[in-house]
C-alpha cells in the first residue's frame, strides 16, 4: 500500500490510499480509500508508517536534544594530526590518558588558543565549548591536570624534536634557522629580560625564540633565550642540537646576516664542518666596492652575478640588485630626511626667536641629539651649534655614496656551484621567508603565543614548545586546505613564471583570481568566499555534534549535515565524515 497525490485540474490534488497488485503478469492498482479529507500532518504521518520509518511518540518523552556541540574543526584537525603521526611524537611510556590529554592540548591550541585554565573547562565534559574532549573520551578534565601535562610535554622536548628530526632533517640538506622574541607578563621568570622587543612592546621583558625548520618551512625544533640574548648567541645551541642530538654528519644552515656573522661562522660552523649561506653587512659589501671586487656597472643589465674576493677564500659571493628594493630604500630615507629637517627647523626656531631663546650649546646640544638619534641618521647631517646658534645642512655626497648602495645585497656560501647554483642559492636564503611566517603563525592570531603569561622557565619552554606543535598541525593541514585558503596552492607555476629569484615573487593566477574576486567555486555553479585558515575553522566549527535522546531511553550522537563549503573543505583533507 501506498498514499498517491493525484492532481485535479484546478481543484485540490485528490490524496488516495492505493494497492499494488498483479494480475495476468501485469501490475495494476485498485484505491482502498480517500484519504483527502485528512490534515496533511495525519498524511505525512501515515506515509511514514507504510514506509516502515521508526516512530517516536510526541510528547515530554519524545525527540530531544540534550547536547550540541561544534565539532567539524575538532574532526578535521584531530584526524589530520593522527594521520602525520602527531600522536606518535609523544613517548609510550606515558600513560594513554597523559598521551591524550597532549594531544587534546595541542590540537585545542590550534582550534580556540586560550590559557590553561580555559582549556581545562573547554576540553571537561561538563562545560566543554566544543566535541574534542568528548571525542578524545577524557571525561573529567581539571586545571592541575592540564597544567600537569604541559609539564610533562615539556619535560619530554628532546624525545618530541628527536622524532621530528628524524622524519624531516637529512643529511646534506638545508636547515633554516630564525629567531624573533615575545613579550611576558610579570617579572618572576628566570627568562625575562629586557632586550630588543620585535613586538613594540620595550615596556615589557622579552624571551629570544629560535626556530629550526626544514627546507620546506616544516618545523623541527625551538628553543627559548633570555630576553637580551644577542641573535649570534644562539648558533652555538643550534649547531650543537644538530651534530649531537640529531647526528646530522653534514647540513647546509641557512640564516640572516645578523645571525650568521663573520665571528660566528669562524668560531661555530666552520670548526663543527657546517655549510652556511648567509649574507654580508652593508660595511663588508662597502669594503667589497672599494677593493674593486664589486663593481656596479656589472649591473646595469643583469640582476645577480658571482664575485670573489680573496678576504672569503674558498667562498662563492652572490651579489643581487633589487630596483624596487632600491627604490623603497631612497624613499625610506627620503622621507628620514625630510622628518628630521622638520624637527631640527623647530630647534633652530627656539634657538633664533627674541622671547625665552634656547641658549647654551650643551643644552642645545641634547636637544639636536634627541632628534638625531631618534631616525639614526645623524651621518647624513652637518651640525653647527655654539650657546647663541644652531645650522645644519645635508651631507649630500654622503648620501649620494649611500644611495649607490641602494638595492644591492650580497649573499655568502660555503657551497660549491656544482651544490647549488647562482639561482638556487638566492632561492635558499630568500626561503627564510618561510620561518618568519612560521613566527606570524605562531605569535598573533592563528596560535597566541603572545604574551606569556608562566612564571617558571620549564613552563615557559613548555608553553613555547606546544604552540610550535599546533603550528607543526597548522602547516600540513594549511597545504592541504590552500585551494580554499587566500594561501597561494601553485607556487611551482608562480616561480616558473618569474623571471629571476631576485624579482619580485608573484602569485600564481588561481591566488591572483582568489584575492581579486575573494570567490571560490565549489563546483555545481556554487560559489564561496575566500576563508583565512582561522575563519576557515570557525565554519567548519558549525558543523555540531549532538547528543539527541529518542524516547526518553535510547540517546544517539548525530553529526549536522555538512554544508557544501564544509564538504569541500572535508574533501580537500581526506576526512571521511561517516567517521564522525
Amino acid at each position: 500500500m501506498y498514499v498517491a497525490t493525484i492532481p485535479n485540474r484546478g481543484s485540490p490534488p485528490a490524496i488516495l490510499l492505493r494497492e499494488s497488485y498483479r494480475e495476468d503478469g501485469k501490475t495494476k492498482n485498485r484505491t482502498l480509500a480517500n484519504l483527502s479529507d485528512w490534515p496533511s500532518q495525519r498524511i505525512e504521518l501515515f506515509r511514514a508508517v507504510l514506509r516502515g520509518d521508526p516512530l517516536v511518540p510526541l510528547g515530554d518523552n519524545g525527540f530531544e536534544i540534550h547536547r550540541s556541540l561544534p565539532h567539524g574543526h575538532v574532526l578535521a584537525a584531530l584526524t589530520i594530526a593522527r594521520r602525520i603521526g602527531l600522536d606518535d611524537l609523544l613517548p609510550r611510556r606515558a600513560s594513554q590518558r597523559r598521551r591524550d590529554l597532549a594531544l587534546a592540548l595541542i590540537v585545542a591550541r590550534l582550534l580556540d588558543p586560550a590559557a590553561k585554565l580555559a582549556t581545562a573547562r573547554m576540553l571537561d565534559s561538563a562545560t566543554a565549548s566544543h566535541s574534542l574532549g568528548e571525542t578524545l573520551g577524557l571525561g573529567s578534565v581539571t586545571a592541575r591536570e592540564i597544567y600537569t601535562t604541559l609539564d610533562w610535554l615539556g619535560s619530554e622536548q628532546s624525545f618530541i624534536e628527536n622524532t621530528l628530526a628524524r622524519r624531516h632533517l637529512k643529511h646534506g640538506m638545508l636547515v633554516l634557522y630564525d629567531v624573533t622574541s615575545t613579550y611576558l607578563e610579570g617579572r618572576c621568570c628566570p627568562l625575562a629580560r629586557h632586550g630588543y622587543s620585535r613586538d613594540s612592546r620595550s615596556d615589557r621583558p622579552q624571551l629570544v625564540i629560535g626556530l629550526l625548520c626544514a627546507a620546506d618551512g616544516c618545523p623541527v625544533a625551538v628553543e627559548v633565550f633570555e630576553g637580551n640574548t644577542a641573535d649570534p648567541a644562539t648558533v652555538a645551541a643550534q649547531v650543537a642540537k644538530l651534530k649531537q642530538r640529531f647526528r646530522l654528519r653534514h647540513v647546509v644552515l641557512v640564516g640572516d646576516r645578523g645571525m650568521l656573522t663573520a665571528a660566528r661562522i669562524e668560531q661555530t660552523l666552520r670548526p663543527a664542518g657546517l655549510d652556511w649561506i648567509t649574507a654580508l653587512r652593508g660595511p663588508a659589501i662597502r669594503q667589497l666596492a672599494e677593493a674593486g671586487a664589486l663593481q656596479f656597472s656589472l649591473f646595469d643589465t643583469r640582476d645577480m652575478a658571482e664575485i670573489s674576493s680573496p678576504d672569503y677564500p674558498d667562498e662563492r659571493l652572490v651579489v643581487c640588485k633589487n630596483p624596487l628594493l632600491a627604490e623603497e630604500r631612497r624613499r625610506k630615507r627620503d622621507e628620514l630626511l625630510a622628518l628630521t629637517e622638520a624637527d631640527l627647523g623647530k630647534i633652530q626656531a627656539r634657538v633664533a626667536r627674541e622671547k625665552n631663546p634656547l641658549r647654551g650649546a650643551a643644552t642645545i646640544g641634547k636637544a639636536v641629539g634627541a632628534v638625531i638619534g631618534k631616525r639614526k641618521v645623524a651621518k647624513h647631517f652637518e651640525l653647527t651649534i655654539t650657546d647663541e646658534a644652531f645650522s645644519f645642512t645635508r651631507k649630500t655626497e654622503a648620501i649620494a655614496d649611500e644611495a649607490r648602495f641602494d638595492g644591492f645585497y650580497v649573499l655568502r656560501t660555503s657551497l660549491p656551484a656544482q651544490q647549488a647554483d647562482t639561482t638556487a642559492t638566492v632561492r635558499a636564503y630568500k626561503s627564510l621567508a618561510q620561518v618568519e611566517r612560521a613566527f606570524r603563525c605562531i605569535k598573533t592570531v592563528d596560535l597566541a603565543l603572545r604574551p606569556v603569561f608562566h612564571w617558571t622557565a620549564p613552563r615557559v619552554r613548555a608553553h613555547v614548545l606546544l604552540c610550535m606543535l599546533a603550528y607543526y598541525l597548522e602547516w600540513h593541514m594549511r597545504k592541504l586546505l590552500a585551494p580554499m585558503l587566500f594561501d597561494d596552492h601553485d607556487r611551482a607555476s608562480a616561480e616558473a613564471a618569474r623571471a629571476s629569484p631576485v624579482a619580485k615573487a608573484k602569485v600564481s593566477k588561481a591566488a591572483y583570481q582568489k584575492a581579486s574576486t575573494q570567490r571560490i567555486e565549489l563546483g555545481d555553479g556554487q560559489v564561496q568566499p575566500v576563508h583565512s585558515f582561522r575563519t576557515l575553522l570557525d565554519d567548519l566549527a558549525t558543523l555540531t555534534r549532538n547528543t539527541v535522546c529518542f524516547g526518553g531511553q535510547k540517546t544517539l550522537a548525530v553529526q549536522a549535515t555538512p554544508t557544501p563549503l564544509q564538504r569541500r573543505a572535508f574533501s580537500l583533507l581526506e576526512v571521511e565524515l561517516a567517521a564522525a
